[in-house]
């Protein structure tokens, strides 16, 4: 039965609707980015302001040695807890996809309830094993804060990518001479690209957004990272929005350009590796 030609029509008026108030806050943030300060201010409505698009905010910050370091910190930050929580929790989850042994379902039972809690809940006990151990305003602090978030659900994404390869292809593997851990690398690890894209990810959005632990770990404006570091332009007299603006582009790109290299895997990693009941 053919739909009435009102509800598609509505359908499409909704869909626009939605797409307008989804993009314009992201579209006038870039166009303010080409603003001057003066323009930005401007109560007047216009994407492109009476100047024309300047380049003046985007030289401003990427000339300031401050905002440089915490790119940078932000960068080896991400690709530290992207790497080790790949290399983790792709173990981790093979161990608990192809073995049974005494405390499995516990295990991953812990890990399920670990994923009901915000990540900032850990803030206090953290804090106080890093005070202890010296790592206040350390950034490998934070590359074991995030890891300690973002592990538990690499490991249960993973865990479910790998139950839907047969063991039968391993078993073939190692009837031509391959050990457990060659099979894992060898025949498991490429045939997991769409589940490890997901949780790679996963993991360098969690260690390149998150501001909490960052701003009650490090304390040197030095070691900053880029969400802490933009928060210190805030002041209750003058706000930059200008700067700012830009700043959000900036931010953008390393999580753009991971998402473009990665977008063909995503989608079936993620519904390929969904947790199953």
């Amino acid at each position: 039965m053919t739909e009435p030609r009102y509800i598609k029509l509505g359908s499409y008026l909704v869909l626009v609707i939605a797409a307008f108030f989804a993009l314009m806050p992201a579209v006038w943030v870039f166009a303010s980015s080409f603003k001057t300060e003066a323009e930005v201010f401007s109560t007047s409505v216009e994407l492109i302001g009476p100047s024309g698009v300047t380049l003046e905010n985007y030289q401003t910050l990427l000339a300031r040695d401050d905002f440089q370091k915490w790119f940078l910190n932000s960068i080896m930050v991400a690709v530290a807890v992207t790497i080790i929580g790949v290399l983790l929790a792709s173990t981790a989850a093979y161990g608990l996809s192809r073995y049974k042994f005494r405390g499995r379902s516990p295990t991953l039972y812990i890990f399920l309830v670990a994923q009901m809690f915000p990540g900032v809940i850990l803030l206090v006990p953290l804090y106080r094993l890093f005070t202890e151990l010296g790592m206040i305003d350390h950034l490998m602090a934070l590359v074991i804060a995030y890891s300690t978030i973002s592990i538990p659900f690499c490991v249960l994404m993973l865990k479910s990518y790998f139950d839907t390869i047969p063991f039968d292809l391993e078993e073939a593997g190692m009837v031509d001479g391959l050990n457990v851990l060659q099979a894992f690398w060898k025949i498991i690890m490429p045939l997991s690209v769409p589940g490890i894209a997901v949780t790679a990810f996963y993991s360098f959005i969690t260690a390149w957004n998150e501001f909490m632990l960052a701003s009650a770990f490090l304390v040197s404006r030095d070691n900053l990272t880029l969400p802490v570091g933009l928060g210190t332009f805030i002041d209750p007299y003058n706000q930059p929005w200008h700067l700012l603006t830009a700043a959000s582009v900036l931010i953008t790109i390393p999580v753009m350009i991971f998402f473009f290299l990665a977008q063909r895997y995503l989608i079936s990693g993620l519904q390929t590796g969904g947790v199953k009941g």
